[in-house]
């Protein structure tokens, strides 16, 4: 459903012209189109040359963000014995194995991101179904399977978000807030496009990077000129 066409959107569409920003103009470009009392989001999106539904053009990983998420992310560690330990030391919200399982069977999401141990993971496919679709199944690609815990959990504490392309081939990740300085999200977006660019599937074929866009949670798409994936190629 389109977003409706308040007074104050209208004047923050009425900002982005019909052309294709550099990088730093469209970082610029959306912090001045944000327009709500809430601190909102800046999201990256880029359309990928791939075929999603073949297994090798599948695109997913994660990226430490350099100037943080601004958010406040509560974490669930799947784990037991030492692990267990080392997970609640690392400060992760929420720890447990089999009882975690149970609590999740009976709908419970509360969390943000999910890790897991690999000794964990036949349990934690019980409830595939349920993280699956909303983004929160632990995954080796992702670095959210370890027995590393401390480690992965200090890394989603410094910045690190996970993106994965969806059915029509978009790529769409977080890179802060309204509220950062222009540096730290222009630090951020190159952070996700250099990832991106670095992950291009063997067996993809001619254009990668087809488009990308910048915009708030509420703000218009800004277009930004898609070149700068090719030079970051090069």
């Amino acid at each position: 459903m389109a977003l409706k066409l308040t007074k104050n959107r209208k004047v923050a569409v009425a900002k982005v012209a019909v052309k294709k920003y550099t990088l730093d103009e469209a970082v610029a470009l959306a912090k001045q189109t944000k327009f709500c009392k809430f601190d909102e989001s800046v999201d990256l999106a880029v359309r990928l040359g791939i075929d999603p539904s073949k297994a090798d053009q599948m695109v997913r990983g994660s990226v430490v963000l350099p100037g943080g998420t601004g958010k406040k992310v509560r974490i669930l560690v799947f784990a037991k014995g030492d692990k267990d330990a080392e997970a609640r030391k690392a400060g992760a919200e929420f720890v447990g194995a089999d009882d975690i399982v149970a609590k999740i069977q009976g709908g419970w999401t509360d969390f943000d991101v999910a890790v897991a141990t690999p000794d964990m993971m036949g349990s934690v496919g019980k409830v595939g179904k349920v993280l699956g679709p909303r983004g929160l199944m632990p995954n080796p690609k992702s670095g959210t399977v370890s027995n590393d815990i401390a480690g992965v959990i200090k890394e989603i504490r410094s910045g690190k978000v996970e993106f994965r392309v969806d059915k029509a081939g978009i790529v769409h990740a977080p890179i802060g807030k309204a509220s950062f300085e222009a540096a730290a999200l222009l630090k951020n977006a190159r952070a996700v496009l250099e990832t991106l660019v670095k992950m291009k599937p063997s067996t993809a074929k001619g254009t990668y990077v087809k488009s990308i866009s910048l915009s708030t949670t509420m703000g218009p798409g800004i277009r930004i000129d898609e070149s700068i994936a090719s030079d970051m190629a090069n």
